[in-house]
């Protein structure tokens, strides 16, 4: 009879275990989608504030076409694209466009004075500072799913129960991975 009842106890220790450990893994996924909703949400921000600010640059700007055409078409492209990896890319594309436009607003002072503008761009950088706060919990997220299924015991269950490693929100520009060089003009004496 003894022996019955510890096998049966170390039986429902296990499951207890077993159930705590997917339980753990259900809410960090929840905890990633979470993250990249974050994300998406601040894309979309910024997606709607560009008609404005191209609109305000045009004003100034508008044999400027070129780049204030590229900014609009593709103002959506990152609230469009599917998964991590395709959101990130256009993602860091439109910064950068975003960048030339901002560019384009530095050779006018008129424009860098417009009130609209300046609000605008107080804006831009607010979405901005947010997406990368997004950016930072989705990745610290992902972190804490993918060492949790990829850390034992857990490993022995994550994989059969259907959980996977999520992807990390990555900046394709590799210039960005290497320290800049700055080199001093020899010191004249």
């Amino acid at each position: 009879m003894l022996p019955t009842i510890i096998v049966v106890a170390i039986v429902v220790i296990l499951v207890i275990w077993a159930i705590a450990i997917y339980n753990r893994l259900v809410r960090l996924r929840a905890l990633v989608k979470e993250g990249f909703s974050g994300i998406t949400v601040q894309l979309r921000r910024r997606a709607d504030l560009v008609p404005n600010l191209v609109s305000t640059v045009q004003g100034y700007a508008a044999h400027e076409r070129g780049v204030l055409t590229e900014v609009t078409a593709h103002r959506a492209d990152a609230t469009t694209a599917s998964g991590v990896a395709a959101t990130a890319q256009a993602d860091n594309a439109f910064t950068g466009m975003l960048g030339r436009l901002m560019a384009v607003a530095e050779a006018y002072p008129d424009l860098k004075a417009d009130a609209n503008f300046r609000q605008l761009q107080t804006e831009l950088t607010d979405i901005e500072e947010q997406l990368q706060g997004a950016r930072r919990y989705y990745n610290a997220t992902v972190r804490d799913l993918n060492s949790s299924i990829q850390s034992f015991p857990n490993v022995l269950f994550a994989r059969p129960l259907g959980f996977s490693e999520a992807e990390f929100y990555a900046d394709a520009d590799a210039s960005i991975q290497q320290a800049p060089k700055v080199e001093f003009p020899a010191a004249q004496g």
